[in-house]
């Protein structure tokens, strides 16, 4: 049907047929807009939804970043001295050598003394930074996760199999993490 047709036709039909078509086009033209209307509103939602899972997972991202970054600052400041203990450890051991010798030569008592006093004055200071003596003594039973072997020997008895023979070098802890294992002879 050619438009010419169509509008001979459309003048042909009663007024009530007219109106009948007129509320027909309109219904279906109202039908197309809720239609599009409601793929709009889906649309929409749908994309609401991708913004709250994307919003809800960088919240969550953020806050396990914050836990791991306090952490991690908590732990430095626990052991935020660790290289400079260490580097201090050597010094103790020479006092406590100092210390040996001196009680062996008995002339000045007053230098024993002041040694003494500096050394335990540099002890106590340590220890409050959070370093603790490992005490390990002959006959105690090796445990490799502590103790650091360097070298075995036959046991003078055998009591002293897989024990403690001598302690050549003391060993320490800061806070939880052993930051020198001691060094021990253990007989065989």
């Amino acid at each position: 049907m050619n438009k010419k047709d169509m509008s001979e036709e459309i003048n042909e039909m009663s007024p009530d047929e007219q109106e009948i078509r007129d509320e027909l086009d309109l219904e279906s033209e109202t039908n197309e807009a809720e239609e599009e209307l409601i793929s709009i509103e889906e649309q929409l939602q749908e994309d609401l939804n991708k913004e709250k899972d994307k919003f809800l997972r960088l919240f969550a991202e953020f806050e396990n970043y914050k836990k791991r970054t306090s952490k991690e600052r908590i732990d430095l400041f626990r052991t935020a001295g660790q290289e400079v203990i260490v580097a201090l450890l050597p010094i103790m051991d020479d006092f406590d050598r100092a210390l040996k010798e001196i009680s062996k030569s008995s002339t000045d008592k007053e230098l024993f003394k002041g040694v003494d006093l500096i050394s335990n004055k540099f002890k106590e200071t340590l220890k409050s930074k959070g370093l603790q003596e490992i005490t390990t003594k002959k006959g105690d039973v090796f445990d490799a996760e502590v103790h650091d072997a360097i070298t075995q020997i036959p046991a003078p008895d055998k009591k002293l199999k897989g024990k403690i023979i001598d302690v050549v070098e003391k060993g320490f802890r800061l806070g939880d993490k052993i930051i020198r294992h001691p060094k021990v002879v253990v007989g065989n």
